[in-house]
């Protein structure tokens, strides 16, 4: 039931590879503006709004994690893109590992960008339903204010700031609740990893506190065959950040899943 998701497409089907790009939370599509500007000319793109955000809507609710992979994956169904690379950032990380459980033998490559693997804590859990309590009770404005410099870094230019405060405090504080609440009780992709059998790229922002360099290290050393850049000058969005570092690895990237044969299907697990 997801080509209910409200979605950009652009970009002619050519024998590059699409690619699809997955938006973190509390954001939305226009997450991805300087990629979906830059990207199409070569190859078609597809970034969605995921359930609950952006101009998707947030009924019916999501319930289990998994439901935002199957989403995407019958939105591309029904634009009949049959392969893909798929790149997300944060919780959008975390759902293009779900995709890949789900349905590895569409994927031809991954984007994991300022995200990390391993299933909620207990004490993440508590903190996370405490948040989506909480935005249910508040609304959006007040956490947008209290987390946009870790978002984004201090040093940010005022046009990034505002960008990203905006599309945080537009989000529908129930779609980012039954989110929360989701995302505290997703699968743990940590075994998954090493079992990843297509080319991985890995990027995070060098003051990133939400997920640190620590993470993205230990996410690349268990990849079989991934690439990792540290972006300079950015916290946990490079992509909006430093842009023209961020797309010049991903181009490099995509360069290299284009230059390769598909190979067999993984197994689903």
């Amino acid at each position: 039931m997801a080509p209910f998701l409200a979605y950009e497409d652009k970009g002619p089907d050519t024998h590059r590879v699409p690619l699809v790009l997955v938006h973190g939370h509390p954001f939305d599509r226009t997450m991805w503006a300087p990629q979906l500007e830059r990207f199409p000319g070569t190859r078609r793109v597809v970034a969605p709004d995921l359930r609950g955000y952006g101009a998707s809507p947030t009924t019916p609710a999501v319930a289990d994690f998994s439901a935002f992979a199957r989403d995407i994956e019958a939105l591309l169904d029904e634009l009949k893109v049959e392969s893909f690379v798929l790149a997300g950032l944060s919780m959008g990380g975390q759902i293009v590992m779900d995709c890949y459980r789900l349905f590895p033998e569409r994927v031809r490559g991954l984007v994991l960008a300022d995200t990390f693997p391993a299933a909620e804590t207990p004490e993440g859990v508590r903190t996370r339903d405490a948040m989506a309590d909480r935005l249910l009770a508040e609304g959006m404005r007040g956490y947008a204010d209290e987390v946009l410099e870790r978002m984004v870094a201090p040093y940010a230019s005022a046009e990034v700031k505002a960008h990203v405060h905006g599309m945080m405090t537009a989000t529908a504080p129930e779609g980012a609740a039954a989110a929360l609440r989701a995302r505290a009780r997703r699968p743990d992709y940590t075994a998954l990893l090493p079992r990843v059998c297509l080319p991985a790229l890995v990027v995070v922002g060098a003051d990133d506190t939400f997920t640190p360099v620590s993470d993205a290290l230990a996410l690349h050393a268990a990849l079989p065959d991934a690439e990792l850049h540290i972006v300079d000058g950015a916290a946990h969005m490079p992509n909006l950040e430093r842009p023209e570092v961020f797309d010049a690895a991903l181009e490099e990237f995509l360069a290299r899943v284009d230059a390769r044969q598909p190979s067999p299907a993984p197994p689903r697990l």
